[in-house]
């Protein structure tokens, strides 16, 4: 078997990818089966760190909705990505006999190990799977750019960001424009450019600035993941400029 193109990467998904049609809360269903696309890494001997959003409980652009701060919202937020990686962890064990670490950035030593850059590449050097809560523990920032942070900490090749209902990026919404075109590259600079809403800005800017790697795919599309690792060029690419 020919040895995967990755051999460390970073997941980036969305707590929605873990809500299933209802969009909020938490899906046995597609948690079954996000577990089982993040384990057919694992099976494929890539090392795997996982970064969790909580968007399916809460978000911080809903703070004035509820009439409290955004920070207080980012916070409640964070707690929601902990709640998710818990659960995806139980999904994981339920499934093998690897170890699966939790770890976040806001410290809650009884449920969950605080990140440590250098423990988190020890334990991806010995094989186990890791999932990264709770963001950069700071407020007024998404999952975005903490998995552009997290990507580059941890040294990987590459990180896989799975989205939820669109299976790469297009020059416009391909849910309002049939006519949408899905670009299969593009260099930071363009995605920029051309106003890409896929990610944050700032995290587009800081993979540019340190050479990271980006695979944008369908969350819900069965062994994409896989094999994007094994060479497939699915989704789209995107990658500093040459």
């Amino acid at each position: 078997m020919a040895l995967p193109r990755y051999r460390r990467v970073v997941v980036k998904l969305s707590g929605e990818a873990l809500a299933g049609p209802a969009g909020t809360g938490a899906d046995p269903a597609s948690l079954a089966r996000v577990a089982n696309e993040v384990l057919s890494l694992h099976q494929l001997s890539v090392q795997v760190a996982v970064v969790v959003g909580g968007g399916n409980y809460f978000r911080g652009r809903m703070a004035e909705g509820w009439g409290i701060s955004r920070a207080e919202a980012d916070n409640i937020g964070m707690l929601g990505t902990v709640m998710n990686a818990l659960m995806l962890r139980g999904a994981l064990t339920a499934r093998t006999d690897s170890d699966v670490r939790v770890m976040t950035a806001v410290p809650i030593h009884s449920v969950a190990e605080p990140f440590i850059r250098l423990r988190a590449v020890h334990h991806l050097d010995r094989g186990l799977i890791v999932l990264l809560a709770g963001g950069i523990g700071q407020p007024y920032v998404t999952t975005d750019y903490p998995a552009v942070q997290r990507a580059l900490e941890l040294d990987a090749d590459a990180l896989l960001v799975a989205k939820q209902g669109v299976d790469g990026v297009y020059d416009s919404d391909p849910k309002i424009n049939p006519g949408a075109v899905k670009y299969t590259t593009l260099t930071y600079d363009e995605a920029i450019a051309a106003g890409v809403r896929v990610m944050d800005t700032s995290a587009f800017v800081l993979a540019n600035e340190q050479g990271l790697t980006m695979h944008v795919f369908d969350v819900a599309a069965l062994g994409v993941m896989r094999r994007i690792c094994e060479g497939a060029e699915l989704g789209t690419k995107i990658t500093a400029k040459a």
